[in-house]
């Protein structure tokens, strides 16, 4: 499978409405890592992260089903590079299958997914994420940082 990489990543959020706030928070403190690349998002969490980033953001709709079938078609494309999800645990059924959907979705694409602000404070701090390649069969190569 050949996975393109490219240098400005689309970035997809997936953000619970009970995460709106931390989207703000967190969004805010990364501003400028974020601005580096295209984002994309869905309804409210779009306004927020325009807002927060002053940069347009790619809305895609809204809704749990529609929303999230969007999402995985864009997915499947090749268009989106990353997909961040921020969600809660109160979720309703539509809305997990949905997520689940975006999920396996990113996961037969072979794109990064953080499931919390943890693990996309990671991602967007790689080193990994300004580099453009295309990636073979063989695994992505890390540069190793020599100095000390």
């Amino acid at each position: 499978m050949n996975t393109n990489i490219n240098k400005a990543k689309t970035i997809a959020f997936v953000v619970h409405p009970d995460k709106k706030a931390e989207l703000i928070e967190w969004s805010y403190f990364n501003r400028n890592l974020l601005k580096q690349h295209k984002i994309i998002a869905e309804g409210e969490a779009a306004n927020i992260l325009q807002g927060t980033l002053n940069k347009p953001v790619t809305t895609y709709l809204m809704g749990p089903y529609e929303g999230h079938t969007e999402l995985n078609t864009l997915i499947d494309n090749g268009t989106v590079d990353a997909v961040i999800v921020l969600w809660g645990t109160d979720e309703t059924p539509l809305q997990r299958n949905g997520l689940r959907s975006v999920m396996h979705a990113a996961l037969e694409a072979d794109i990064i997914i953080a499931n919390n602000k943890t693990t996309a404070n990671f991602i967007i701090t790689s080193p990994l994420m300004g580099e453009e390649k295309e990636e073979q069969a063989e695994p992505y190569e890390i540069k190793k940082n020599n100095a000390a």
